[in-house]
This record gives structure tokens, sequence and C-alpha cells, in this order.
């Protein structure tokens, strides 16, 4: 199956330059989206990851799937001020501004193995600041699985020794 069909292209979103990649093509195809899903447990379910921590928001869906997928248990890590208990926070740059991350402070344990799980990796700010937050925690990130890499954009620099799996790489 040819998964890049199902990814649209828009120019200039979120702002001039930014050539966005849309998966809502992906989504709305349950037998795409299931491909998809398959495709990024492959190379880590040997891993034995505990946990999946998906991140917002696109991560969420990859990541939910996944976890459902592999048996799991998965922690979304949060934009600010979404979380009701304490948190560990971890800010990033990204190729349009800045943001952060949070996951609850109880979110893993010592000696949890969390796979790290987005949509598109760009210039690996958000995974970044993701790796951090597990490590906070006091967990092991064991790998990054994602759909898109934008290669382009050396994302993968910012996250030395760290296994990045991707289904698609622009």
């Amino acid at each position: 199956m040819d998964l890049r069909s199902f990814v649209r292209e828009v120019p200039d979103f979120p702002k001039p330059g930014i050539s966005f990649k849309d998966i809502t093509p992906l989504l709305t195809d349950a037998g795409a989206f299931a491909h998809a899903v398959e495709r990024m447990a492959e190379p880590v379910s040997a891993m034995l990851p505990t946990h999946v921590l998906g991140l917002e928001s696109r991560g969420f869906i990859f990541g939910s799937a996944l976890a459902q997928k592999m048996g799991l248990g998965f922690v979304p890590a949060r934009k600010p001020g979404k979380l009701p208990l304490p948190v560990f926070q971890e800010s990033y740059g990204l190729e349009y501004g800045t943001d952060a991350l949070e996951i609850h402070r109880d979110a893993f344990k010592a000696g949890d193995r969390v796979l790290i799980v987005d949509d598109v990796l760009a210039t690996g700010g958000t995974a970044a600041a993701a790796r951090r937050l597990v490590e906070s925690a006091g967990a092991q990130p064991l790998a990054l699985t994602l759909f898109i890499e934008l290669g382009f954009l050396a994302g993968r620099a910012k996250l030395p020794g760290l296994p990045i799996f991707s289904v698609l790489r622009y």
C-alpha cells in the first residue's frame, strides 16, 4: 500500500514557507491507518516496551492505536496547563515557534521502558523534550517511532543514541 498517497501537502501552513503534511486522508481510511500503525509497530515490538508516550496532539492518535495494538499502557504528553496533578515540564523549539510538554509526575516508575510516538519528526525539539520527560520520571526511553520524518530538517541530530523509526521520509 502506498501510504504517501494518503498524505496531503498544504503549502504555507501554519505560516509562509512551511509545507504542512496533513494526515487527515490517512485517518479517514481505516485500512490505510491500520497499515500505518502496523508499520510503526514492526520495528519496536521486539524492544519490549511497557508504555507508549504519545505527543500532543496527533501523537495521541498514533500512540493510543499502537498502545492498544501492543497491549501497553498509554501516557499522554500534554501542552501546559492541561493536566490536573503535579507535572514534569520540558520546553522545546520547533520550526515555527516554541512550546512545552508535560506529563504527570507519577506517569512512569523506575524500570518502565517507554516508546515515544508522534506523527512527524521535524526539527527534533518535541521528541527531545519527550525524551527528557521520560528520563525525568526515572524511566527509560527505548525508541521513537513515527509516521513521517522530515529528513531535511535533521531532527535526528537532537536525539543521539535514541533509535528512530519512521514509515515515510521526506
